[in-house]
């Protein structure tokens, strides 16, 4: 590797990883902003929801203008959309525009997979699935910053610095990656398909904002079927406009590969298992006991940190297996490692200790999945379509991320017990979730993984360092 490609890679993951602490800094931060704001706890939650929503839907979109325009310039573009709405969310005069400034910020979410797309093109085969799982790995080190040091920023200083040294941050790194990371890759000659564009975004966006707002508003509510019923529609007519488009925003002949729509399925299992795990240990470990562990913020986040610091080990080696033994090995064994650390979740959860071990196994479980995933999409499209499929894949997974909450908090919601309090010589009753409910929620999380080894077993297997991957000029469909 020369020195050029060293310093693309370094900025790449220094970028990924600042976003990983920003997003995770945030969520500590959500009840201190509707303290400051004086704003409902409803309205609030789109302050982490408007950067997950946008961040999904624009991913494909900027995948796409990647690969028509050129990845490195999209980058930047994504980049600087991204500082703008940093700076800008530090100095929110109101909830409404820190929530616009969140959703701005969203676009700055494709960033991760355009990265992934530019270190596909940049490095040799038989080191990409290793770059992969390092930039996959800076999500472990950039939650456990977030949750630990953004939470004592958020205590001490306030959540709006937190905003503003993040902006120091991005600013030096939008420079840096102005002046070394390269143009790579294929440009594809074509003109925008705008009606795709629309018609995927809008109906994207309805439908996360639908699974989204589920629990405030029901499954079938007149609010929500407002939002379900023109999103389906949308999406409907993207499909069916895709294949009579000249130059459509996806081919969707090449997601019928046989491992990339396996990448495709096997993403949207994982997200909703992540999603799962993360909301049932965040919860488990705040609530009072005996339904949970009733420990601080800063504490709950200390039990997640080992897990996410193990993930920064944990993916170069990953990346290294999958050159010697295949992405189908890699999927099999991440989603039985899941089914161990969901087990565990079940029957040891009674100290932070034993909820550390545990979040450490189903971490390295969760991690021996993502990276598969990703490598099966960038080494079996060609390099015309990496871009955006990698966006597409992206956005799945964060279909996934949208659909476990709104699991977990359904089962949340439906098991419940009651905690009386003694109160100046009478009692309040307040009702939490109780154990059965934590039991079920990690249930389905060994329900997701045994599905996705049915899924994971129909990879076509390869190795790329003994042999060229054929998917891309020889599509094997399901």
């Amino acid at each position: 590797m020369d020195r050029k490609t060293k310093e693309t890679l370094a900025i790449l993951i220094s970028v990924s990883l600042l976003v990983n602490y920003v997003e995770t800094m945030v969520v500590p931060a959500v009840p201190k902003i509707q303290e400051d704001f004086g704003t409902t706890s409803t309205l609030v939650a789109w302050v982490t929801s408007a950067f997950t929503i946008v961040g999904a839907a624009v991913s494909p979109v900027f995948g796409k203008l990647g690969d028509l325009y050129g990845k490195r310039k999209i980058y930047l573009l994504s980049m600087t959309f991204y500082t703008l709405a940093v700076v800008l969310a530090g100095f929110s005069p109101n909830i409404d525009f820190l929530i616009g400034a969140r959703a701005i910020q969203g676009l700055g979410f494709a960033m991760f997979p355009l990265s992934l797309a530019i270190i596909t093109d940049i490095l040799p085969p038989e080191m990409v699935a290793t770059a992969q799982g390092i930039i996959s790995g800076t999500m472990g080190i950039g939650t456990a910053l977030g949750l630990v040091v953004g939470a004592y920023i958020d205590q001490d200083l306030g959540w709006q610095y937190a905003f503003h040294i993040a902006f120091v941050i991005s600013l030096i790194l939008f420079f840096l990656a102005l002046k070394l990371v390269p143009e790579t890759g294929v440009r594809k000659k074509a003109v925008i398909d705008y009606i795709g564009f629309s018609t995927l975004t809008s109906g994207v966006i309805l439908l996360l904002v639908y699974l989204t707002q589920e629990s405030s508003w029901g499954w079938f509510s007149v609010s929500s079927l407002s939002l379900l019923l023109p999103g389906l529609a949308l999406l409907v007519l993207f499909g069916w406009y895709e294949t009579r488009a000249q130059s459509p925003v996806i081919e969707l002949r090449l997601m019928r590969i046989r491992n990339v729509m396996v990448a495709n399925l096997s993403g949207l299992i994982s997200g909703i298992m992540i999603l799962a795990l993360f909301y049932g240990v965040i919860y488990y470990t705040q609530l009072p006991r005996p339904f949970g562990l009733g420990l601080d913020i800063i504490s709950a986040g200390l039990t997640l940190a080992p897990s996410t610091l193990v993930m920064f080990v944990v993916g170069p080696l990953l990346g290294r297996m999958i050159n010697r033994v295949g992405p189908k090995p890699i999927l099999v064994f991440g989603s039985l490692v899941m089914i161990g650390g969901f087990y565990l979740m079940i029957v040891n959860r009674t100290t932070s200790l034993d909820v550390t071990l545990d979040t450490i196994v189903a971490m390295v479980g969760l991690l021996s999945l993502m990276i598969p995933i990703v490598n099966m999409i960038s080494v079996s499209l060609p390099p015309e379509d990496r871009g955006v499929g990698i966006g597409m894949n992206t956005l799945i997974r964060n279909i996934g991320s949208s659909v476990g909450p709104v699991i977990t908090t359904s089962i949340m919601s439906s098991y419940q017990g009651a905690y009386v309090l003694p109160f100046g010589g009478t009692y309040i009753v307040e009702i939490f979730p109780d154990s059965t409910a934590f039991d079920l929620i990690f249930a389905v999380g060994i329900i997701m993984a045994v599905v996705n080894i049915a899924v994971s077993l129909t990879t076509r297997n390869y190795r790329l360092g003994s042999r060229k991957v054929e998917e891309a000029k020889a599509p094997q469909v399901v």
